[in-house]
């Protein structure tokens, strides 16, 4: 008797596709999930970066004010 021609090899493989089927789809899904976030933090990342650039920005005028009108009191 051949074992492909077994009247339970239908129902196992039925089984064993049919777990193979949800499993890849759950692992789509968190796979989505993951990178839909990782993009979410790079995001919030280039915008920190930017407020910090402009921060920075702002700390170096007040700097040059404050040395300008140190040299304008000398």
């Amino acid at each position: 008797m051949d074992v492909l021609s077994s009247p339970f090899m239908i129902p196992i493989l039925g089984i064993v596709f049919g777990t193979g089927m949800i499993v890849v789809i759950v692992v789509t899904i968190f796979w989505f999930k993951a990178r839909d976030r990782e993009l979410q933090v790079h995001q919030e990342m280039q915008l920190r970066e930017m407020e910090h650039q402009r921060r920075m920005k702002e700390l170096e005028l007040e700097i040059e004010k404050t040395r300008a009108r140190q040299a304008a009191q000398v």
